[in-house]
């Protein structure tokens, strides 16, 4: 298939596995900050073939696994209000708010309803004007545009009986709390290409030069994988830190400026809350006052939950790369995909879950 294939060409991918192998002097420690990288580095067993000579942590890549727990407590108590429905992703229901989940709320009469799209959500408040509908916007900045888009048009169409649960989250000052946590082990980053195509990657200039570490824009293929962790460790050998693009199809240095620009028409920065990492500064999006009528948090009382997960998961350690998923001492027993302790084991993209999915076997 053009433009896939390429990409999974065999020949290729083994001979940048032998260039990073002939290029690495030791063993370094690269982080990849998307969910979807990690599957692909567990899918296409990149992880296995480069094993002493890289050692991939994986970081807070998977925007479900970090949904705090106390955003989800409050769309399990709207759901359950009469005259309201939740309306949210697939990924979102198994993910465990301080007590249940949405699905087990659902299962005990609440209202909530699965969409592809947030634009679905609108059209759900148009077309049922009795009922309030709840959009729970969760995501990086891949999915903000969609979300303002949705916050926009439900303005154009006049809807009182549209809200949203903002729990956006910022990747980069993520990445920055990683660099700063005490016995970080990064050296280098690879950067989540689907994030870089919406808001590019200029900004990362500063954060190479800052902590000193390589920053490389990579696609999900393994081609694109091998690509970027070959240009970490050339930089690693060489002792630079730039910033490099390997995701030349899709990203760009300036990002996608008509994205960017209803996204600044909606949002501002704030301060936001990250399951297992805690408050990080600059680290979400909230709606500006103009369009504050939206926001869910505005219209409904909300109980001030702490922000917990599972006293068993160590989702916090996960998400940082201070563990691998399989050195945590439940994985495989008694967290498993089809009883989860936690969000990393419950969503898709969550490290967890391609643990599990792709047999890697506890230690």
């Amino acid at each position: 298939m053009k433009h896939v294939d390429e990409y999974r060409d065999p020949q290729v991918c083994r001979r940048l596995v032998a260039e990073i192998q002939q290029t690495a002097s030791r063993c370094y420690t690269i982080m990849e900050v998307c969910g979807g990288q990690t599957h692909g580095l567990l899918m296409h067993g990149i992880d296995q073939e480069l094993d002493g000579v890289v050692e991939l942590l994986h970081g807070p890549g998977c925007p479900v696994c970090v949904t705090p727990a106390e955003d989800i407590d409050f769309a399990i108590s709207l759901c359950q209000r009469a005259g309201v429905a939740v309306v949210t992703f697939g990924d979102m229901l198994r993910v465990p708010g301080t007590t249940i989940s949405l699905r087990e709320a659902r299962a005990r009469g609440g209202d909530v309803r699965l969409v592809y799209s947030p634009l679905d959500a609108v059209q759900l408040a148009k077309h049922d004007p009795s009922r309030e509908f709840v959009f729970f916007a969760v995501g990086f900045e891949t999915t903000t545009p969609a979300t303002a888009l949705a916050i926009q048009q439900a303005a154009s169409l006049g809807l009182n009986n549209f809200s949203m649960i903002v729990s956006h989250v910022r990747v980069q000052p993520a990445m920055e709390a990683i660099m700063e946590a005490e016995a970080c082990r990064v050296e280098a980053f690879l950067a989540a290409g689907h994030v870089c195509t919406v808001s590019g990657f200029a900004s990362y200039d500063d954060f190479a030069r800052r902590y000193h570490v390589p920053v490389v824009v990579t696609g999900f293929e393994p081609v694109d994988l091998l690509s970027g962790i070959l240009s970490c460790v050339s930089q690693l050998e060489r002792g630079v830190a730039q910033v490099e693009n390997r995701y030349e199809r899709s990203a760009r240095q300036a990002g996608n400026a008509h994205a960017l620009r209803v996204v600044d028409e909606t949002y501002e920065i704030c301060d936001q809350p990250w399951r297992g990492l805690g408050t990080i500064s600059r680290g979400g999006v909230r709606l500006q006052n103009r369009w504050r009528r939206f926001d869910a948090a505005q219209r409904y009382s909300r109980v001030a939950l702490p922000i917990v997960g599972s006293s068993r998961c160590r989702s916090g350690d996960v998400l940082t790369g201070r563990i691998k998923p399989t050195e945590c001492e439940y994985f495989g027993r008694e967290c498993t995909q089809e009883t989860p302790l936690g969000a990393p084991m419950v969503s898709s993209e969550g490290a967890c879950a391609a643990y599990a999915r792709h047999a890697r076997q506890p230690v």
